[in-house]
């Protein structure tokens, strides 16, 4: 049993030096640190759609209120028409929610605008602009300007060093 035993205790050793390194590892800890601060910002614009942008767009239209749009597929135990999606879960009612469905596609609207214009956009101008590579080179031996890409030169057939 004893040699069992220490070939566990190796085996856990090496196990757990391996998940250390793993974790250590600096793109592991900035990938969940990307995930916890995504977390929180997914129910800040959750709320900004929830509690801010929805209601004026529901009265504009009448007094929706777009998480309660819903279509009845299967009525529940009480027969509707039920007054919310919530009476008709409560029922038992099978139901197609098209309205939660709008508020989360408006949510990763705001999301995507938001990442697009205070995320990406200030990074790529932070960025140094790349220079584009020269299409054209000069002949060392007639001064005519040739393709880079050219191994002898198409006026004075002089052949050309390769870069």
């Amino acid at each position: 049993m004893k040699p069992l035993h220490h070939a566990k205790k190796v085996l856990n050793s090496s196990m757990l030096t391996d998940f250390k390194a793993f974790v250590m590892r600096g793109n592991v800890v900035d990938m969940a640190v990307g995930i916890v601060i995504g977390a929180a910002f997914g129910a800040i614009v959750s709320s900004v759609v929830k509690d801010v942008m929805m209601p004026p767009i529901g009265m504009v239209l009448g007094n929706i209120d777009f998480s309660d749009l819903c279509i009845v597929i299967k009525e529940g135990a009480t027969p509707g028409p039920y007054s919310s999606l919530a009476a008709a879960q409560a029922a038992g009612a099978v139901t197609l929610n098209y309205g939660l469905f709008i508020n989360t596609l408006i949510n990763f609207l705001i999301i995507a605008v938001v990442v697009f214009f205070f995320i990406v956009r200030p990074i790529a101008r932070l960025q140094p602009k790349k220079e584009a590579a020269p299409a054209t080179k000069d002949c060392p031996y007639c001064a005519t300007s040739i393709s880079v890409k050219a191994i002898k030169c198409p006026n004075c057939t002089s052949e050309l060093k390769v870069a």
